[in-house]
């Protein structure tokens, strides 16, 4: 997602006028004692004792373009359709924000202001970056995210890219990355930056064959399997997955378990990685040479890294500092996970 956000100050307004709305319990069907409202970089959730509802901003950015009321609801069902293939039970609904006689009403009848995902709020405790923080991470719960994982990549349809195909997207990917981490006004080393990409530019010529067959095995995936998508209930739910450009979650399974892998190493929990991309070839037979993870690892942590600085462009967001140090961790992460050419 580019860093240009575009919004105007009409819809940040209207914006700000739902979001004081839904922060209010008499907003919500049924009984509700308390809500909790989070921002993230597109999007408020507010959680209730049962639900969390999730509203996307009326934002325009290279990739997306949510300025208008249907634009987000056409968003919303998308995204409650990609989601259910992964939490089926937990993505319940599209529901509408209206305006009634007595105020903004989640589901009302009335003039419908915007467009919320309504689904069911899993346990804080049980989310993996929780568990992982608490040490108390079971080899069965691995498996079992692992054998879902398995199943979903077994029910996907593979693109049969070219080799070419593959490696010349995540060339140009590094390229775009580098070359966004380098303005100016993100304050990140410049040089730094220049030579990761060169290293990683270096590494991909260097195991062409091996990289570019795995252009065979791209197909749909998540696009942004973190721990904190990651539920570890009986079964495991995997939400949140990155709805808003196909393209974006077009990988290589083991490219998509890599990025799980590089952020549970991230949260000290390496092995978990280990095991899931294990447990993945022992299952499906898919011998993957083993110097292809730790490159795509690097990889990952490049992107996210751009991704983590792109918080500075928007200035609804705080803290910017604290986003500029993640950056830097993953930048660093880049650097160490990348295999010797």
């Amino acid at each position: 997602m580019s860093g240009s956000i575009e919004v105007t100050d009409g819809a940040r307004n209207r914006l700000a006028t739902t979001v004081a709305a839904l922060r209010q319990r008499a907003c919500y069907p049924g009984e509700v004692r308390e809500v909790e409202a989070i921002e993230t970089h597109m999007a408020w959730v507010f959680l209730t004792e049962r639900y969390a509802y999730k509203l996307k901003k009326p934002l325009r950015t290279g990739l997306i373009d949510y300025t208008s009321v249907e634009a987000r609801r056409q968003a919303c069902e998308t995204e409650l359709r990609l989601n259910r293939r992964l939490a089926a039970p937990v993505y319940l609904d599209v529901v509408p924000v209206a305006n009634t006689n007595e105020g903004m009403r989640v589901g009302g009848d009335g003039p419908v202001v915007d467009w919320l995902v309504k689904m069911r709020r899993l346990p804080h405790d049980q989310m993996l970056d929780t568990c992982i923080e608490r040490g108390c991470v079971r080899e069965d719960a691995v498996r079992q995210v692992s054998a879902k994982r398995t199943a979903f990549y077994g029910r996907g349809e593979s693109l049969h890219w070219s080799p070419a195909t593959y490696r010349g997207r995540i060339r140009a990917n590094i390229r775009a990355k580098a070359a966004a981490l380098e303005r100016p006004h993100y304050g990140l080393d410049a040089s730094s930056t220049r030579a990761l990409a060169a290293s990683q530019m270096h590494w991909i010529e260097a195991h062409r064959d091996r990289l570019g067959r795995r252009g065979a095995h791209v197909m749909d995936v998540h696009g942004d399997l973190r721990p904190e998508y990651v539920c570890l209930t009986d079964p495991p739910m995997i939400i949140d997955c990155l709805e808003f450009n196909r393209s974006l979650r077009l990988h290589d399974p083991v490219s998509d378990l890599a990025f799980l892998s590089l952020e549970c190493r991230r949260l000290g929990a390496g092995w978990i990685g280990n095991r899931l991309l294990s447990l993945y070839q022992q299952k499906t037979g898919d011998n993957v040479d083993p110097v292809l993870i730790p490159f795509y690892e690097s990889y990952h942590a490049l992107i996210r890294a751009t991704i983590t600085i792109w918080h500075l462009d928007d200035a609804a967001l705080v803290h910017s500092e604290v986003w500029r140090r993640r950056a830097q961790e993953y930048l660093r992460l880049a650097q160490q996970r990348l295999p010797f050419a």
